[in-house]
């Protein structure tokens, strides 16, 4: 059958809008919309059977009710929910009614085609409407992770908006101790505050073990400025509560949920945090980010730098603790799980790296020591040997007791590409 010969049978099914016509020959010419197509078939299969051009009402069509007329009604619709939100991408879907699919379905039974020609109504609807949408906002559509995601419910005749989170990645350095990285809920309690129905006392009543951590001075800042409804913090890995994040800073991605601003001062922005922070934390290189950037944070595994000050349970001489930090470098240690950490880790021995070992005896019983090694590997247990759960260890070799009584991490090395490649910025 002729294409000329599928169009009239189709026109005779009753009242068909031409898009819902077009729609169904849409894989046989290009450059046109299907409201364009209908009418050129139409008027082509009219004129060959010399017949009169009868267009149709678009609201009569017993396809798709009238829903193909509607395109420029939803477009407004949707750029109106979004008025006050900042986005520069956007994606469009529809919920069809079950109605309609029906309808569309019988309407391609009337030719000899394939069920999988042409263009689903669905995809015509995202795609009329989504290209409105963008001349009303001049946003771009983006179907991977767009800043705003609308879903057309023509049954339920509502349009449904989701402002997907925004990001923004740094690198922040902990000037003070006794700070965790996020914020540490009280166990006695389960964060409540109380217990007996009176304060408790273990928290003194906030709920937390620590009044800051690093989460606190920074995400609330980027959440406040971007206009957002909350804030996740992720780091690249955490050093220890009692230990500084000095050096380069530790890498971070914060995102911000239902973010109402986007195009935000970055600069003025770092200003702000480092403002409210007051010199326990500070924060450089803020950047926006993708959502990518945030499984590359989160699943770096850098080796670290670290400082440690040390006290020996016994005098100690510097030629001693020399051979004791030779035989380190470049050590192969097994550590089983630390027992400071093993309420909250799995009990298994792990194997760690250590890549260069140094230190200055500062009197017989205290010294400065510099370990780097690899992601993962216990400086504190390295130091103490952990009840030799960690071997080889600076107190193993030595024989003394030996503990941390101070500690830095003065750089997180090892950064993959992530962190220059412009794809993971915006």
């Amino acid at each position: 059958m002729s294409l000329l010969d599928d169009t009239r049978r189709l026109a005779a099914t009753g009242p068909v809008c031409d898009a819902c016509l077009g729609r169904v020959f849409a894989d046989r010419s290009f450059g046109l919309t299907n409201a364009e197509r209908g009418r050129s078939l139409r008027v082509a299969a009219a004129l060959d059977d010399d017949d009169d051009f009868d267009p149709v009402d678009d609201a009569d069509c017993w396809v798709c009710e009238g829903r193909c007329a509607e395109f420029d009604d939803w477009a407004t619709r949707a750029a109106a929910a979004v008025e006050d939100v900042e986005f520069e991408t956007y994606q469009v879907g529809t919920r069809t009614p079950p109605l309609i699919e029906e309808n569309e379905r019988l309407l391609r039974e009337e030719t000899d085609r394939d069920a999988d020609t042409g263009e689903p109504f669905k995809a015509e609807f995202n795609r009329e409407v989504g290209k409105r949408i963008g001349d009303l906002t001049g946003a771009a559509v983006d179907f991977e992770r767009p800043d705003i995601q609308f879903v057309l419910d023509l049954a339920d005749d509502r349009v449904e908006t989701t402002v997907n989170s925004a990001f923004v990645y740094g690198r922040y350095r902990k000037l003070e101790r006794d700070i965790p990285q996020t914020e540490w809920p009280c166990r006695e309690c389960d964060g409540s505050g109380r217990q007996g129905g009176v304060p408790c006392d273990h928290c003194g009543g906030t709920g937390y073990l620590y009044d800051r951590s690093v989460e606190g001075l920074i995400a609330p800042v980027v959440e406040d400025v971007m206009d957002g409804v909350d804030a996740v913090f992720h780091g690249a890995g955490r050093e220890d509560v009692d230990a500084r994040m000095l050096g380069t800073g530790r890498p971070f991605v914060v995102e911000v949920k239902e973010p109402r601003r986007r195009d935000v001062d970055i600069e003025r922005l770092e200003s702000d945090v480092n403002a409210f922070a007051d010199g326990a934390v500070e924060v450089e290189g803020l950047r926006l980010a993708t959502y990518d950037m945030v499984e590359r944070v989160k699943r770096l595994d850098a080796s670290k730098v670290y400082r440690a000050a040390v006290e020996f349970g016994a005098a100690v001489e510097a030629d001693e603790l020399d051979a004791a930090l030779d035989e380190l470098d470049g050590a192969t240690v097994e550590q089983y799980t630390p027992q400071r950490v093993d309420h909250r880790r799995a009990n298994l021995t792990r194997t760690r790296e250590v890549y260069a070992a140094s230190g200055v005896l500062e009197d017989p019983q205290h010294a400065t020591v510099e370990i780097h090694g690899a992601g993962g590997l216990y400086i504190k247990e390295l130091v103490s040997g952990d009840d030799d759960r960690t071997e080889p260890s600076l107190a193993g070799l030595l024989g003394v007791d030996a503990r941390v009584t101070a500690l830095d991490v003065l750089a997180v090395e090892g950064e993959d590409e992530a962190f220059e490649d412009e794809a993971y910025f915006r």
